[in-house]
C-alpha cells in the first residue's frame, strides 16, 4: 500500500467514525399537561405544578427533586420542558405529580416522563 492509500484510507475512517456520531442526537424530553373542567372544556389560567419528592419512608420525607409551575393558555395546556435533566444513556427518567388549581378548583395526577419524547397527560378539575 502506497502512503498516499494509507492516508486516504485513514482519513476515510475518521470521516466515516465523526459521521455515524454526529447521528445520534438527543431529541427533547417535553411534558405536556392538559386541563379540562368535569364537562371537558379547556380550563385556561390554571396553576400546574409538576413535582417529585425523593425516597420516602415511614421516618423521613425526601427533598424536592422537581418543582416546577407554569399557567394553562386558551388551550387548557402547558408544556414544560425536561430536556436540560436528561442525561443520554440513563435508564428512564422520572414520574411526576401534578396539581392543578383555579380558584376553588382543583385537580390532581401523574405523569410518566419518558426521555427524548413528547409526555402527554390530561388533568380533570373540579
Amino acid at each position: 500500500m502506497t502512503p498516499f492509500r494509507a492516508v486516504g484510507s485513514l482519513v476515510l475512517i475518521v470521516v466515516g467514525a465523526l459521521g455515524l456520531n454526529g447521528c445520534n442526537e438527543i431529541e427533547d424530553t417535553v411534558a405536556v399537561v392538559y386541563v379540562q373542567n368535569s364537562l371537558g372544556a379547556p380550563v385556561q389560567g390554571a396553576n400546574v405544578r409538576l413535582f417529585a419528592v425523593g425516597s420516602v419512608d415511614q421516618t423521613f420525607i425526601g427533598e424536592l427533586r422537581f418543582d416546577t409551575t407554569q399557567v394553562t393558555n386558551a388551550a387548557g395546556s402547558v408544556s414544560f420542558n425536561f430536556s436540560e435533566y436528561y442525561k443520554q444513556g440513563q435508564a428512564g427518567f422520572a414520574v411526576l405529580d401534578i396539581e392543578a388549581t383555579k380558584g376553588s378548583l382543583t385537580g390532581i395526577g401523574i405523569i410518566k416522563i419518558e426521555e427524548e419524547l413528547l409526555n402527554e397527560q390530561t388533568v380533570i378539575m373540579e
